[in-house]
């Protein structure tokens, strides 16, 4: 898989750390072509930008080849630091302040922030811009529906119908005939779901179909996991423990004696959320390297342990504080979903990149974010639905004692500070750490939350918001 490769600015990274990485970047634009901390030779600019380029829209390459114009050149490695200091601000983590402070600095805006805001540049990258305050809105078909009044959000263009398509088809074909998830009769529930369209908007910079299914298969999975064993097909709180361990097998796989390995893997295929996650699972493999599954690994037993408090509650009658429920959700949230960004885009973000505690505070503010706008674009569907479900506006009327509006409205703005606070802890890190893999990823993610958004925003079939306005 290729690596986006080191800075061209590496040599500078601790420097970069300890000043934010405007000062470095600017002279060393400023500066030119000089060598490189050690001796080494000066090193080459990467291609289209720091983010490389895409494929042209519909544009489908062989399984398993990046194009060539978004491989990076490859560059001397240099170490990076086992820890990327990042500058604290006085609410306990990084603020956007530190950038525009930085920023001032060199008397222009930060070019690390814009990077991060704007997007990839170069050929075959116009379509991964979404539009930003003061930009004009994104050109291309008007998107159904509308945006909770209120919400941040970033409007994006359209998914790539072609490939949204593509995917369609071929998510419909493995789910219905390969591992048989569903009966014929939830046809249409499949339909709306609308996967394609998600997750051809969640990774427009996917260099191929093949990449994009990875993702794609294993939402679907965990779809039916939370369909049939917590919510909306027959689940229920009641033994869920034991079949969300036997489904976790399926991910990761169970070392046993040979006598009793034949009855694991003949158990894999007993129910559909198994056959679902064994499926998808081997086809991530297949395209990721071991760190990368072994995260993906770990997000989902963080994603399981928040199905079993919301279950342990719901089995007690436990109303959570509002503290209680966002603890909850930020494991039972969409996590795993943009932490795959870099498998289903081709490179790898290395794993001692990944576990940075900076990098986890902005993947944890990505997936907290993303799940509080579930909670609010599903508000009047789980309403609708028998029994008590927990939402975020539900837990705020009842424990602070305000009407449905009120807490509604709340919660709107708890994910606008979720939204912001990711958005400036992303920039901190970007300038802190300006390694292409760790830029790209960045990006990755945010194109993620605004996809997740743009999903949730037009999936009229399932979703309809509440007459608060």
């Amino acid at each position: 898989m290729p690596d986006p490769g080191p800075s061209p600015l590496q040599s500078s990274l601790p420097a970069a750390a300890a000043r934010f990485g405007t000062h470095i970047l600017a002279n060393a634009r400023a500066a030119g072509p000089g060598p490189a901390a050690g001796g080494a030779s000066a090193l080459p600019a990467l291609p289209g930008g720091v983010f490389g380029s895409v494929p042209a829209a519909g544009s489908v390459p062989a399984a398993g080849v990046v194009p060539a114009a978004a491989v990076p050149v490859q560059v001397p490695a240099v170490r990076v630091p086992a820890s990327v200091p990042v500058p604290v601000g006085p609410g306990g983590g990084p603020a956007a302040r530190h950038v525009r402070e930085g920023a001032a600095a060199v008397g222009r805006p930060s070019p690390v922030l814009d990077r991060i805001l704007r997007g990839p540049s170069g050929l075959g990258t116009a379509s991964l811009h979404p539009a930003r305050p003061g930009e004009p809105a994104a050109s291309g078909t008007p998107a159904a529906g509308r945006p909770i009044p209120g919400l941040y959000h970033h409007p994006v263009p359209a998914p790539d119908p072609a490939r949204v398509e593509e995917v369609s088809r071929r998510i419909k074909a493995w789910a219905m005939d390969e591992v048989q998830l569903y009966p014929e009769d939830w046809e249409d529930q499949f339909d709306g779901f609308s996967v394609g369209s998600y997750m051809v908007g969640c990774h427009p910079d996917a260099p191929s179909i093949d990449h994009l299914m990875v993702a794609t298969r294993l939402m679907v999975a965990e779809n039916a996991v939370d369909d049939y064993y917590c919510e909306d097909h027959g689940g229920s709180p009641v033994g869920l423990g034991g079949r969300l361990l036997l489904a976790h097998t399926a991910l990761d796989p169970l070392q046993t004696t040979k006598e009793y390995q034949p009855q694991w893997a003949k158990s894999l295929h007993a129910d559909a959320p198994r056959r679902a996650y064994r499926s998808a699972m081997e086809y991530f493999v297949q395209r990721s390297t071991p760190s990368q599954a072994d995260r993906f690994r770990h997000d989902m037993a963080r994603l399981h342990l928040g199905y079993l408090a919301e279950a342990a509650w719901a089995q007690t009658d436990h109303l959570p504080e509002v503290w209680e429920y966002l603890a909850m959700r930020q494991f039972n949230n969409f996590r795993p979903c943009p932490t795959i960004t870099d498998t289903v885009g081709g490179y790898e973000l290395p794993a001692d990149l990944h576990a940075q505690p900076a990098m986890q505070r902005v993947l944890a503010l990505a997936g907290n974010a993303t799940t509080i706008v579930n909670d609010l674009y599903s508000y009047t569907k789980e309403l609708a639905a028998p029994g008590r479900h927990l939402n975020l506006p539900v837990v705020i009327a009842e424990r602070e004692g305000v009407s449905d509006q009120e807490a509604y409205l709340k919660a709107v703005e708890v994910h606008n500070d979720l939204m912001r606070d990711f958005e400036a802890e992303a920039a901190a890190l970007a300038a802190a750490c300006p390694v292409p893999s760790v830029l790209r990823f960045l990006r990755g993610v945010a194109v993620w939350v605004d996809g997740n958004h743009y999903w949730h925003m037009t999936n009229t079939y399932r979703y309809s918001l509440p007459d608060f306005w």
